[in-house]
Formats: structure tokens, C-alpha cells, sequence
């Protein structure tokens, strides 16, 4: 159920497994759930347009090569590793 909020947020119903809540709300507290899933869902999207750009890239041209997957992941998460399997183009 949507309910509309100044500053331009709705509230929403999420349904999760149980144990992911509780792992959620030991992290944030009860009071920063909302922040927490923003940040997260904003992410997720930002990662589904980079699939997006690297898909129309891949289909107009040729895959990406392992060397152009490792130089984009050190570019994005630098020294860090990268949160997602290197032979997952897309990331």
C-alpha cells in the first residue's frame, strides 16, 4: 500500500524472508531500513544500466574481452574486489 509523502516518497510493503530482515535491522537499526534499501535499490538500478549499456555494446560489436572486463572493474571498484564474478560481462 502506497501512501504519498512530502519530499517526494511513497511508503511501500516489501516481503523478505525472515532471517534477511533480521540481518537488515541488526545492520541499520530499526530506523534505518528505509536508507539502507534506498542506497541498495539505487545501486541494483545503476547496475541493471550498466548490463543494459554493456548488452547494446556486445550486440552491436563483440563480447567484451576478459582484459576490458578486469580494466572496467579496476576502473569502478579500483584495488577493491570486484563484487561480482569477473567472467560476468555485464558487471
Amino acid at each position: 500500500m502506497k501512501s504519498p509523502r512530502p519530499g517526494g516518497t511513497e511508503n511501500i510493503s516489501v516481503s523478505m524472508p525472515s532471517e534477511l530482515l533480521g540481518a537488515l535491522r541488526t545492520r541499520t537499526g530499526k530506523r534505518g531500513v528505509s536508507a539502507y534499501v534506498t542506497a541498495a535499490v539505487r545501486h541494483q538500478l545503476a547496475m541493471d544500466g550498466l548490463a543494459e549499456i554493456v548488452a547494446a555494446y556486445e550486440a552491436e560489436h563483440e563480447p567484451l574481452s576478459e582484459a576490458e572486463v578486469q580494466a572496467a572493474q579496476s576502473e569502478l571498484f579500483g584495488d577493491a574486489p570486484a563484487p561480482y564474478a569477473s567472467n560476468d560481462s555485464a558487471a
